[in-house]
């Protein structure tokens, strides 16, 4: 396993360590007077933190050549995010960073199968070129499933001897999340190739298995794969904790499991758990926090504070194989994030490599750090675009795609349809709008269209290039004149997220990937609530009405999806017909 950036390390560098270490020497920095998180004995330590260089010295009472007195303040090990898609941000890693660094956030576990699904390695290698030059420790583990299935077109095919060379690469820890629970409960090669490569190399390797259970549990996990971020109620997570998995715990912008879940966290479980977000869009990131905010939310829904900071530290630092990271301890990484107290988790300073973070830095290093994007993904030929539904002799009784708040799993839903003309059309009156996926990537024509429910838009339409896993476009509105007004929107804009309303039209421009942009993330953060506000304004009832959107087009997720090639069961993993 190849981990950058590795720890600055000579011979001369260590002595210096351990001379700080004895007391010999003057620590570089010493934080005193602080209340230390010790995530190794679940206690909380009255004791000075001497750091000598990037690492931490020792525990107790030291002198350094710079004191900082924390008055009884909380220290705890940086922050580390478990499982996150920082495309699903729409911000650039180094911008990204510039967000979550001062709450506290220090290292990220990354998967980039979003990028990966649009530009295949020329995406991978942006990821991997950023992951170097970015203050925050960005950590890669490589996309399993590129394409996630074969019902969806995407921009790129990653294959197995591509993902055994990536698994060979600096900041890479393990292997993405396998979606393809089919082909890996039932042996396929390819998908079997894959998880080889990996455990060739003992690398960890993450799942996802929404609803999975039974024997069908014991072959996913039997072929190696041993954690969990899919897990909504407390039995299901229940079984893959005894299957052996990590239970990685998401509370996301939307996806929101943690009240569910919990209540299986006990002294005894409580080191197979991590907390984590998976997806979260800059706004939230920009008006509530990151990790913090998660710590927060658990400790409100009472879990105890000094377990809730082991879920976002030493244990996914172990999951990870991230020596010297998750702790405060000698030898560790000073990473360390000063909190006033431990129910609101207000994050009071930031230290990165045993130096304090100041935004000024941050935003000069984030500047710096800035890697040339890869070129444009909007491939679309708008002469094969269409948006019509023939309606058929009689009742056109119809399947709807059923959304319901703060959840990516969907409902199969029945309804008849409302026919104008000899064509199917929406009816906002029943809150029944039509959904397209057009294909993107290849300028194939390619076009799934249907029905959703659960929005509420009264007029007009909403598109976005984030469609998970493929990032096909998608669109949802009341007809079809304002759906093809938001798509060519977006596509104009060289991917985003677009709404068209009588009132007028809006467009958040991401021109990396369709997925990302390297704008100001206080201005990308004020577009999206702008956005937002402007969807509630014409009728969405969602708090954010485009996370949701974004993943109704992911095949791997029950229970009805759409993707450019029509509406999938994902209970069957078939393509089934609009029609019942």
């Amino acid at each position: 396993m190849s981990l950058s950036p590795a720890l600055p390390y000579c011979i001369a560098d260590q002595q210096r360590l351990l001379r700080c270490a004895r007391g010999e020497r003057p620590c570089d920095l010493v934080l005193k007077n602080g209340q230390i998180i010790d995530v190794f004995s679940s206690t909380i330590i009255r004791a000075d933190v001497g750091i000598s260089g990037s690492l931490i010295a020792g525990i107790g009472r030291y002198q350094g050549r710079e004191e900082i007195d924390l008055d009884g303040a909380f220290l705890c090990p940086g922050f580390i995010e478990g499982h996150i898609h920082i495309e699903s941000s729409m911000l650039s890693p180094a911008r990204f960073a510039e967000l979550v660094v001062p709450r506290g956030t220090t290292t990220v576990i990354c998967d980039p199968h979003e990028i990966a699904n649009v530009l295949g390695m020329a995406g991978i290698e942006y990821m991997l070129a950023s992951a170097k030059q970015t203050p925050l420790d960005l950590f890669v583990v490589v996309p399993s499933c590129v394409p996630a299935t074969h019902m969806e077109t995407s921009g790129a095919i990653l294959s197995a001897n591509e993902i055994a060379r990536l698994l060979d690469r600096e900041s890479v820890v393990g292997l993405g999340e396998m979606m393809n629970f089919p082909g890996t409960i039932f042996g396929d090669e390819d998908v079997l190739a894959k998880l080889l490569a990996a455990y060739e190399r003992n690398m960890v390797i993450d799942g996802h298995a929404p609803g999975l259970a039974g024997p069908d549990l014991q072959a996913y996990c039997a072929a190696g794969i041993s954690s969990d971020h899919e897990c909504t109620d407390p039995s299901e997570a229940r079984e893959k904790l005894a299957a052996g998995m990590y239970i990685f715990i998401r509370e996301g912008s939307t996806a929101k499991n943690m009240e569910a879940l919990l209540p299986l966290i006990t002294p005894a479980t409580s080191r197979r758990f991590t907390l984590v977000t998976d997806d979260r869009h800059a706004d939230d990131l920009l008006a509530e926090g990151h990790l913090d905010h998660i710590l927060r939310r658990a400790v409100s829904l009472g879990l105890d504070p000094v377990t809730a900071v082991q879920l976002v530290t030493i244990n996914p630092a172990e999951r990870f194989g991230l020596r010297q990271r998750g702790a405060i301890a000698p030898g560790y990484l000073a990473d360390l994030v000063v909190v006033t107290d431990l129910e609101r988790f207000r994050v009071g300073q930031v230290y990165k490599n045993g130096h304090s973070v100041q935004m000024d830095w941050l935003k000069r290093a984030t500047r710096s750090a800035q890697v040339s994007p890869p070129l444009s993904s909007m491939h679309i030929d708008w002469n094969k675009v269409d948006f019509g539904l023939q309606a058929r002799p009689g009742e056109n009784r119809i399947r709807v795609i059923g959304c319901t708040e703060h959840q990516i799993v969907t409902t199969a839903e029945q309804t008849v349809a409302k026919v104008e003309n000899g064509v199917l059309v929406a009816d906002p009156e029943r809150d029944l709008l039509k959904i397209a996926v057009i294909e993107r990537h290849h300028a194939s024509g390619n076009m799934g269209v249907g029905f959703v429910r659960g929005f509420g838009l009264k007029e007009g339409a909403i598109a976005s290039t984030i469609a998970h896993d493929s990032h096909n476009l998608l669109v949802v509105g009341t007809d079809d004149r304002h759906m093809e007004q938001a798509a060519r929107l977006v596509d104009k804009a060289g991917g985003g997220i677009g709404l068209v309303t009588p009132s007028g039209a809006s467009v958040v421009s991401l021109p990396i990937g369709g997925l990302m942009s390297d704008e100001e993330p206080n201005k990308i953060a004020a577009q999206i609530a702008e956005m937002n506000a402007r969807a509630r304004q014409a009728g969405i009832t969602l708090h954010n009405p485009f996370m949701l959107l974004s993943f109704l087009a992911l095949p791997v997720i029950p229970a009805l999806k759409i993707t450019d090639q029509g509406l999938i069961d994902v209970e069957s993993f078939n393509r089934v017909s609009l029609w019942v």
